[in-house]
């Protein structure tokens, strides 16, 4: 089976709809609900875990061996930390992302009582009372601020108002789909992905496509925070594919046009043959790619394995120029990423060893080329070497 065709207006299209949900690790129950319900509307019949992850099995031929693909559904954001005696809050990140590029966001604040609008600031905001000292003030979170859009002179208005210490602070996506395929937004990171998976999914839905196994599509609502696709697999899943962000930038090989095939992050490589395979399909089906390496980067995958699944895992990602910030990406690279996702779900499962969790000897593992002697590595039938 080759890659599938993809409806580039709907992929467009769910992410608009999905980047204009709040959803900050820890605040994910309305986008939950919103991907529950799109999967419904695709044909399958998602299954939730306690706190929101979500699950949606589309069956193949058999249920031994099953593939995953995973994206997250939380965002970065911000939460309020105090009360201010000048009328405004003081926060602290949610997820890893550095306050310059959190000065002067439009944010919501969500409260028991209701949600306010606000402003994040520096300490220094006008040049008209503090001069050349807002070009000094140091970067870091303890040097910005929420201006609330409501009546707040000092600590007992906010109180008033009801916003308290924990509450979440949701920071405005700002998107902007440019004519000729850039899009521009915070957050992208990972609605983009989770539009990848739906637009992969429609694709497999409306070809009415078999799997040579079933196919769990994952969605994980902690990823942010780094616990991601900790608790959502099952014994069945022997192979999982994150689809993520890549960093297009200096001294990256990412790219915002086509797949980059993540090849190692800061938790080490991914899986050789994985891997191999989806850089085969690539080839194969002529879709555009590059490969990288991630420095300072984990993913849905890197959560998994630390809490003991034992799956091959790999890495696609779209290009990011600005990740963690003001992003940008092109629609290239999630049409890309779809494609690719079809085309590897529908491809024939060769390492048959892998439908047990474990097997006596060395009999159908795998095997990586050592050197030119080794090279001839092609399989028996009951010795598939090959990328699953």
């Amino acid at each position: 089976m080759t890659r599938l065709s993809i409806d580039h207006d709907y992929l467009i299209d769910i992410l608009e709809r999905l980047l204009k949900i709040p959803s900050p690790t820890g605040y994910t129950d309305t986008i939950v609900r919103f991907v529950t319900k799109e999967l419904q509307r695709l044909g399958l019949e998602p299954e939730l875990t306690r706190r929101g992850a979500i699950r949606a099995v589309r069956q193949g031929s058999r249920r031994k061996g099953a593939r995953a693909i995973v994206s997250h559904l939380d965002t970065l954001g911000a939460q309020v930390k105090c009360l201010k005696d000048n009328g405004r809050l003081s926060v602290v990140p949610i997820g890893t992302w550095s306050s310059r590029f959190a000065e002067s966001a439009r944010v919501t604040i969500f409260t028991e009582n209701g949600a306010y609008r606000g402003t994040i600031l520096p300490l220094k905001a006008s040049g008209h009372t503090f001069n050349e000292e807002i070009d000094t003030l140091p970067v870091s979170w303890e040097n910005v601020e929420v201006r609330i859009d409501a009546l707040s002179r000092d600590k007992a208005d906010i109180e008033r108002l009801g916003i308290e210490i924990g509450d979440i602070v949701s920071i405005d996506p700002q998107t902007e789909m440019i004519d000729n395929g850039f899009i521009i937004s915070r957050h992208l990171d990972n609605k983009a992905g989770v539009a990848v998976m739906l637009a992969a999914l429609k694709a497999m839905q409306d070809d009415k496509v078999k799997t040579p196994s079933d196919i769990h599509f994952l969605f994980t609502i902690a990823e942010e925070v780094g616990i991601g696709a900790a608790s959502i697999l099952t014994p069945d899943v022997a192979s999982m594919v994150a689809v993520d962000n890549g960093t297009s930038a200096p001294g990256q090989n990412s790219d915002e046009f086509g797949v980059t095939v993540a090849m190692a992050d800061q938790t080490g490589p991914f899986d050789y043959h994985l891997t191999k395979k989806l850089v085969d399909l690539c080839k194969e089906n002529d879709i555009r790619f590059q490969k990288d390496v991630f420095k300072y980067y984990r993913s849905d995958s890197a959560s998994a394995l630390e809490a003991g699944a034992d799956v091959r895992t790999a890495l696609i990602t779209f290009g990011v120029d600005a990740s963690h910030g003001y992003e940008r990406i092109h629609s290239h690279a999630l049409r890309s990423l779809s494609e690719l996702i079809t085309a590897y779900v529908t491809s024939p499962i060769q390492i048959r060893r892998d439908f047990h969790v474990t097997s006596e000897g060395v009999k159908g593992f795998t095997r990586q080329p050592i050197d030119e002697a080794e090279q001839d590595l092609s399989p028996d039938v009951e010795d598939l070497d090959a990328a699953e």
